[in-house]
């Protein structure tokens, strides 16, 4: 793809995604396309062995959006990052196409891996404000991360993640986008836990006061019938 074509396509994930954006002129402003064009630089640089080159690119551009992506990473068309602030992207980054990150997003190691150390992003994948993805192993296609979420082992296709640690509490056909690509959107299974907890708390107490009825029946039955032998 030629450097025009892919100006025009992040012009429009942007538009696209981001309703705040009303011209195509604001998009040279904005944190996202910024730190999208510094990066593509500092690849191909780090690829051709100029590590220091590319490492001086990347950081000129942490400073200017506060996005810090290595140049290592590989990314792939259309990743949009919503504001940007705080999100780190680390080396061994591997992140497919259409993928959305929020601020305060971390793709990063645990500090004790070597070699590949930092997460695989499927395709169509949404990870939202402040979460945690820390490690070497891959968020599977059409997954959403709930925002605050720390996810520390691979997630399947189709999966929606929340939680410290994150856990999957809903499951989609993994070869089709989430309904919803928006941050609110998701399950509350303290909620859902706390919902069935109530309904057993009430069974047992319906169950109780049954119990005691039965009970206090059984023994006015036994007064009657001692009465009537005397």
């Amino acid at each position: 793809m030629k450097w025009l074509d892919e100006i025009r396509e992040e012009i429009s994930v942007i538009r696209e995604r981001d309703p705040a954006i009303h011209s195509d002129m604001e998009v040279f402003l904005y944190p996202s396309y910024r730190a999208i064009r510094y990066y593509r630089r500092a690849h191909k640089l780090y690829l051709k062995g100029h590590y220091f080159l590319a490492r001086y690119i990347s950081q000129k551009a942490r400073k200017k959006t506060g996005i810090e992506i290595h140049p290592g990473a590989q990314i792939g068309r259309r990743l949009f990052i919503d504001h940007g602030a705080g999100v780190i992207i680390g080396e061994t980054t591997i992140i497919g196409d259409d993928v959305t990150l929020y601020q305060g997003v971390t793709l990063g190691g645990t500090g004790k891996e070597q070699g590949k150390r930092h997460p695989t992003i499927g395709n169509n994948v949404m990870i939202s404000t402040g979460a945690k993805v820390l490690g070497s192993f891959k968020i599977g296609d059409n997954s959403k991360i709930g925002a605050g979420s720390v996810v520390l082992e691979e997630v399947p296709p189709g999966s929606t993640v929340v939680g410290v640690p994150g856990r999957v509490v809903k499951r989609i056909n993994p070869d089709r986008p989430q309904d919803s690509m928006d941050q609110i959107t998701l399950p509350d299974p303290v909620r859902e836990d706390i919902t069935c907890l109530q309904k057993a708390n009430s069974a047992l107490t319906n169950r109780l006061i049954e119990l005691e009825q039965e009970m206090h029946e059984i023994k006015s039955e036994i007064n009657r019938n001692s009465g009537q032998k005397q």
